[in-house]
């Protein structure tokens, strides 16, 4: 069992509401990440999404884009936040996702990143971009390596898609709350309970909502309804902008968690 199946059963067992924290590994450098993680583990975030910095990432806006430029400036590849992950787990043992896109797993090979990220302590990945139709041979290789295949889930999905992403994911499933690219929003879309629906009907896998969660009140609407929130681009603007505050800034967003979970 994987340290993200692991952690799911301890927040189902205390009745509690996940956060699932992201950041872009190597924004502003490869050596303060580790530093920005054990930053967000003590403010209460349960699973780390490491963001890995690609060129043309065109599930994120502008945040994350931009984030990732700089992080590619400063050197940052896919080996160098495998590097990042075993750093981590030198101190920490909080369940690590290696988020990223397609391009760079396929250059480094599926089955040299299953060995290296399973050997750098990764617990799965999630490829943002990769045709959950086409995945099985990805799947099947890093479920061989005993790593979790998260998919994404969005409200456009068809009903075999959504069945397509509950068969091939493991861990948890990621439910992108509106269409369009990632960032911050006013308001949660009015098609991410409908969506939470559909997939409850289909699997019994723990749902995590992504995709424009960057204020306490966002945390608050979805703690109860799902078993984990996802807040990515709220982090890495406040990262940029002042990452001193960072610890504070993720405590108050994991305050509403404390109630009853999905």
């Amino acid at each position: 069992m994987t340290r993200i199946a692991q952690l799911f059963e301890r927040l189902r067992a205390e009745n509690r509401t996940g956060m699932i924290a992201y950041l872009t590994a190597g924004d502003p450098n490869p050596e303060s990440t580790a530093g920005f993680v054990a930053s967000m583990e003590r403010a209460g975030a349960d699973l780390i999404e490491l963001g890995v910095p690609f060129s043309d990432p065109i599930a994120d806006g502008p945040v994350i884009q931009q984030a990732g430029d700089r992080a590619i400036k400063a050197g940052t590849n896919l080996a160098r936040v495998l590097a990042i992950a075993a750093e981590i787990r030198q101190t920490s043992q909080i369940p690590l996702l290696l988020f990223t896109y397609l391009n760079p797993a396929l250059r480094y090979g599926f089955e040299r990143l299953a060995k290296d990220a399973k050997a750098a302590g990764i617990d799965g990945c999630l490829l943002t971009d990769v045709s959950v139709e086409e995945a099985g041979e990805y799947v099947k290789v890093m479920r061989d390596a005993g790593l979790d295949t998260v998919f994404l889930a969005a409200p456009t999905s068809t009903d075999a898609r959504l069945k397509l992403v509950a068969e091939y994911s493991s861990g948890f499933i990621y439910l992108v709350s509106r269409t369009g690219i990632t960032g911050e929003q006013d308001n949660i879309s009015s098609s991410a309970m409908p969506l939470v629906d559909r997939m409850r009907a289909i699997t019994k896998l723990p749902l995590a909502m992504g995709f424009g969660i960057s204020t306490p009140a966002h945390v608050a609407s979805l703690a109860g309804k799902v078993e984990a929130v996802v807040v990515g681009s709220a982090i890495v603007r406040q990262i940029h902008s002042d990452s001193s505050k960072l610890e504070g800034f993720l405590r108050d967003l994991c305050g509403p968690l404390a109630g009853p979970a999905a």
